[in-house]
């Protein structure tokens, strides 16, 4: 069984990497623009904003709630599982990088999907809520690369 340290570590501060990552792409690396490191944030910023909204409409009760078994979770979460914010922001952050750099996407994608899992292994989220908050948040790094604010960018 995997150590409860690790599926906790994944399932709490894996996507803070992820951002840790971003600003290291931007600033020490720069492989990453401005325009993309704003496309990034912005897809993160809405795709938490659909998942807090869609969690007002579907309350499901989360694993843990109904399992009687602990979450492996530094915070314990209060609001409904689906979607899963974390996937959600996670995937929104993870497409729009592989939008701009495949090679660097990829690594993100499997660090999106990795969070997913480590949430599900700790008993915050089930199998749906995961699929749910990926397929917003590649949805919204979509619509965001669509919109692709243009407009702030032109001197």
């Amino acid at each position: 069984m995997i150590e409860k340290g690790i599926i906790e570590f994944l399932a709490s501060f894996l996507i803070w990497l992820m951002f840790a990552g971003l600003l290291v792409l931007w600033f020490v690396d720069g492989k990453i623009k401005k325009e993309q490191v704003i496309h990034a944030l912005a897809a993160c910023f809405f795709a938490w904003l659909a998942s807090v909204i869609l969690k007002g409409v579907f309350q499901t009760t989360r694993p843990f709630l109904v399992d009687g078994v602990a979450a492996l979770t530094l915070t314990i979460p209060q609001s409904g599982a689906f979607p899963s914010n974390h996937t959600a922001v996670a995937f929104a952050l993870a497409t729009t990088i592989w939008l701009h750099n495949r090679k660097v996407g990829w690594f993100y994608l499997i660090s999106a999907l990795v969070v997913g899992v480590a949430r599900i292994l700790a008993n915050v989220h089930y199998p749906v809520d995961i699929l749910g908050g990926a397929i917003l948040g590649i949805f919204t790094s979509f619509a965001v690369e669509k919109i692709h604010f243009r407009k702030l960018f032109r001197k």
